[in-house]
């Protein structure tokens, strides 16, 4: 079977689309002083329920912080965490590991970037708040023991357009096994 017969002109376009979205997502750390409507925050949150998880767990559950005086506390615990002083919303991801004992991490970080990316396809901006070894984060979040944050995405509507970062090579990348 041909190539376009496996791919129809629709397919192939959507895949440009889809590569277009992967390589021009950026990390924001800037946002503008404007809401994001818990419309959009709900779409977002729609395509990424979408994510993969081993054996389709869905060991996972998001917090989303619209709260300002959470977002500025939330921003002090680490310098790193700045943008989420600055920013409209924040998806926290957090995961339970006694539903997926050896993937839990992996499915969380899965739905993490599918949030990122739902936002980029939305016009937001978005950038990954590490948040593992912070049990300050937790706290705040009011999470349970049995729970663990994988990541605080700050979003927003972006305030810079920062410049692509150098990548490997695919050379560099990739060992081929033949």
């Amino acid at each position: 079977m041909s190539r376009r017969k496996l791919f129809p002109a629709s397919l192939r376009l959507a895949a440009v689309s889809c590569r277009e979205l992967l390589v021009s997502r950026r990390s924001v750390r800037n946002f503008q002083d404007r809401d994001v409507p818990d419309e959009v925050v709900r779409e977002v949150l729609e395509t990424a329920r979408w994510a993969p998880s081993a054996r389709n767990a869905q060991p996972w559950r998001v917090v989303v912080v619209k709260n300002k005086e959470l977002l500025r506390r939330l921003g002090s615990v680490a310098p790193a965490a700045a943008p989420l002083s600055r920013c409209s919303v924040a998806f926290g991801v957090v995961v339970r590991p006694e539903e997926a004992p050896v993937t839990f991490l992996v499915d969380g970080a899965i739905l993490a970037t599918y949030i990122w990316l739902s936002l980029h396809a939305h016009g937001l901006g978005g950038v990954w708040i590490n948040t593992l070894r912070r049990p300050e984060y937790a706290e705040l979040l009011g999470l349970q023991p049995s729970e663990v944050l994988v990541a605080l995405i700050a979003a927003g509507y972006p305030a810079e357009q920062p410049a692509p970062k150098p990548r490997k090579s695919v050379e560099e990348l990739a060992t081929w096994i033949r």
